[in-house]
Formats: structure tokens, C-alpha cells, sequence
């Protein structure tokens, strides 16, 4: 049986039908804790060496933290 209302047992942001993109209040880049090198690296995409890690270490001490919040969204 079809009904018009939505399901109310799905809160309104759910994702409903091929629409599955998160909404931009849901994301989150860090929990608050502090960012390593590795997890910059593995937020770039990258494999985690020695060469990355020291990229990952400058950029840290140029930009802080949010070197890793221009790297997600």
C-alpha cells in the first residue's frame, strides 16, 4: 500500500532513493582529538611512507590542523 506521508520512522535528512549524498550538518572532518601525519596522508589519498610522512609533517607545521580540513569536506 502506497501512502503519501513520509515514513516517520526515517528522520528527515535519511538518504531516499538513489539520492545518498550526506548532508553538509552531518559531515565531520575531526573529532576533536589532534591530526597526525599519517592520518593527513591517508586523507590525501596517499600510501603511507617515509617521503609522505615528512610532506605530511611540513604541512602540519605550516598549517595546523586545518591542513587536514582542506583536504575533506
Amino acid at each position: 500500500m502506497s501512502t503519501s506521508q513520509p515514513d516517520a520512522s526515517r528522520p528527515p535528512q535519511a538518504p531516499t532513493g538513489d539520492d545518498r549524498t550526506t548532508p553538509d550538518d552531518l559531515l565531520h572532518t575531526r573529532n576533536g582529538t589532534d591530526v597526525s601525519p599519517e592520518d593527513l596522508v591517508l586523507a590525501a589519498g596517499r600510501d603511507v611512507t617515509a617521503k609522505n610522512l615528512e610532506w605530511a609533517r611540513r604541512k602540519l607545521d605550516e598549517e595546523g590542523p586545518a591542513a587536514l580540513d582542506k583536504l575533506l569536506p
